[in-house]
């Protein structure tokens, strides 16, 4: 069985693969998400909801904002994984 840390950011790298149409091997930490990923505003929007549904949790719009990076985008994940202290096996 997964770590919740590994199952964490596995859920964020399928979101961000899917909303930014790359494959998710291709996906890197200090990617941008507009630049490298090419996520502009109605993206943002998909993956802050996929987000939001997968992790059971409402983003607020100053944590969207922090969220530049695929970096900043999985310590997020990792965050709300910490705050609820079960990681996703809880859903």
């Amino acid at each position: 069985m997964s770590s919740p840390t590994r199952e964490t950011a596995l859920v964020a790298l399928v979101a961000l693969a899917r909303v930014s149409g790359r494959p998710q091997a291709e996906i890197g930490a200090d990617m941008d998400l507009v630049g490298d990923l090419g996520i502009d505003s109605p993206k943002a929007l998909e993956l802050l909801l996929e987000l939001e549904e997968a992790f059971g949790v409402e983003i607020t719009d100053a944590e969207a904002s922090g969220m530049q990076t695929v970096e900043d985008v999985l310590a997020y994940a990792e965050r709300v994984a910490a705050a609820c202290g079960e990681g996703l096996g809880a859903r």
